[in-house]
């Protein structure tokens, strides 16, 4: 039987795998904040652009091998790495921790309803691919004055 996340060419998957392993290794469940923890190292070791695919991609997959695949929405998964690339790139390197305490609006699941009326990321174009934002631009989306 293939782990979660298993990839027939190396690469992704292995990583995705790495980042998991990483952060299950201190956790004694994988909620919310493990999520973020994920992606953070994601973001920090490969750069937004591919954190998205990697991140992405692995919970997609890991979301096919539970079974559940319509529990993957493809417009959530992005914004949550765009979040977490966002402030990363704001704050640099350091330890999660510290990042977390910086950004604990990350670590709030319900913050995408500052962005995002709750139908449209129910929709199934969202869980398809990428919808922007309906209620509010991402910080990085507004304009300087």
């Amino acid at each position: 039987m293939k782990a979660p996340g298993h990839d027939p060419q190396p690469g992704r998957g292995s990583r995705f795998q790495q980042l998991m392993a990483e952060v299950t290794a201190t956790a004694d469940h994988f909620g919310h904040r493990q999520h973020i923890h994920l992606t953070w190292l994601a973001v920090q070791r490969y750069g937004t652009a591919a954190a998205l695919d990697l991140v992405c991609d692995g919970i997609q997959r890991t979301a096919r091998y539970a079974g559940a695949p319509q529990k993957y929405n493809a417009t959530v998964s992005r914004a949550w790495v765009e979040l977490v690339g966002h402030h990363a790139v704001e704050q640099g390197t350091g330890d999660f921790a510290a990042f977390a305490e910086h950004h604990g609006v990350l670590l709030d699941k319900r913050l995408l309803a500052r962005f995002y009326r709750p139908a449209t990321l129910a929709s199934a174009r969202a869980r398809a691919g990428w919808v922007e934002p309906d209620l509010a631009p991402f910080p990085w989306q507004v304009a300087d004055p």
